[in-house]
């Protein structure tokens, strides 16, 4: 039992950045009909900058604690987040909203290795180690350990999700959202401004990939150029199986992709004598992956956005 609540715990973690991430996803879907490839590395360009500003910390204000530094870290992370994510909407998406499909999903690919290729210039391509800022003493919850900073993720996590929900659900900058999401035209002919409402997608979208990057780096104690690559994929898995453009599917996607990779890589791996354990968790998330699109292509929570014409 003790070994199934480390797992589920460590699942929960992972689940909750690919939730933040996997948002991102789902509400650039849900308003432009598009997948954003480059999300993944927005996530990584506020790693990046979260390790940029914890450095500039320790040499001007070397006294302030861990939490006043992440706290920092996130917030000057996610300014620099939105900017980037604002100028991909701009240069690379909004000249194609009316294009083939395949023409937003090239240049999403080619946007990603563009940022890649600017942060190796920058940061270099050695991966660099994160500080740890917080206690690395672990808390017993049920036998099972879980450390202070995956504790502040979940937090975190958490906080990000609910406000996003009340969001939309509460404002009229989600009700605008929405009617875009639902059409575009008709919600243009009732006053609604859908460049503004785009562009508020994809500061919201990374904003949430910002505090996951901090947190991501923080977590693993590493950040490198290449690092949104992986954990952007997962997340768009996650929303693929909670059903994309569904803030709700992206949530409960992260989660449970999180939690099966855990019990996967923990379990599965004991049966296999370790052949497919931790080392091997990275297949879980693609296999779900082909399961939904081959037996329910529009993911468990289904997808609220309907076809335009």
């Amino acid at each position: 039992m003790e070994t199934f609540i480390q797992q589920l715990l460590n699942g929960l973690v992972m689940g909750s950045m690919y939730a933040l991430v996997a948002l991102g996803y789902t509400m650039v879907y849900g308003v432009l009909n598009l997948i954003n490839f480059a999300h993944g590395d927005v996530l990584m360009i506020g790693a990046m900058v979260g390790l940029t500003i914890l450095k500039l910390l320790e040499t001007h204000a070397p006294g302030l604690s861990g939490w006043v530094q992440l706290a920092i870290a996130i917030l000057g992370a996610i300014p620099v987040a939105i900017l980037v994510n604002l100028l991909i909407e701009r240069v690379a998406y909004r000249r194609l909203r009316n294009a083939p499909r395949l023409a937003p999903l090239i240049t999403a690919i080619g946007v990603s290795i563009l940022l890649q290729t600017f942060a190796m210039m920058i940061w270099g391509r050695s991966p660099l180690p994160f500080p740890q800022l917080l206690s690395p003493e672990p808390v017993e919850i049920m036998g099972a350990l879980i450390s202070p900073t995956q504790i502040l993720l979940l937090v975190l996590a958490a906080l990000a999700m609910v406000s996003l929900v009340l969001l939309v659900e509460r404002t009229r900058m989600g009700r605008a959202m929405r009617a875009v999401a639902e059409n575009p035209r008709v919600a243009g002919l009732m006053g609604v401004d859908a460049n503004r409402v785009i562009v508020a997608t994809f500061a919201i979208g990374a904003a949430l990939a910002a505090v996951a990057g901090v947190m991501w780096g923080a977590n693993y104690a590493s950040v490198t150029f290449t690092m949104g690559m992986l954990p952007g994929l997962k997340a768009f898995c996650a929303a693929v199986l909670g059903g994309i453009g569904n803030i709700y599917g992206a949530m409960l996607g992260g989660m449970l992709l999180g939690i099966i990779e855990a019990l996967g890589a923990g379990y599965i791996g004991d049966l296999t004598g370790g052949f497919l354990g931790s080392h091997y968790q990275d297949i879980f998330a693609f296999v779900v992956l082909i399961l939904v699109l081959t037996l329910r292509p529009s993911g468990i929570m289904g997808e609220r956005v309907a076809d335009r014409a």
